[in-house]
């Protein structure tokens, strides 16, 4: 995986995780179930990183 791509991949994640708490103490259910799908977004994006990156080295 990519330096860049771990970048992103986390910096979505950062922001998914602030939209949620923002949505919790604001008690705004759209901002938190999208906070919730970016950070699920970007856990698969890395997931999918790993896979590649996993057949590149055989």
């Amino acid at each position: 995986m990519g330096t860049d791509d771990k970048v992103r991949n986390t910096a979505e994640e950062w922001g998914g995780k602030a939209k949620e708490g923002i949505g919790e103490a604001t008690g705004d259910r759209d901002l938190q179930a999208e906070g919730h799908a970016d950070q699920t977004e970007a856990s698969l994006k890395q997931a999918g990183e790993k896979v590649k990156d996993a057949f590149r080295r055989d």
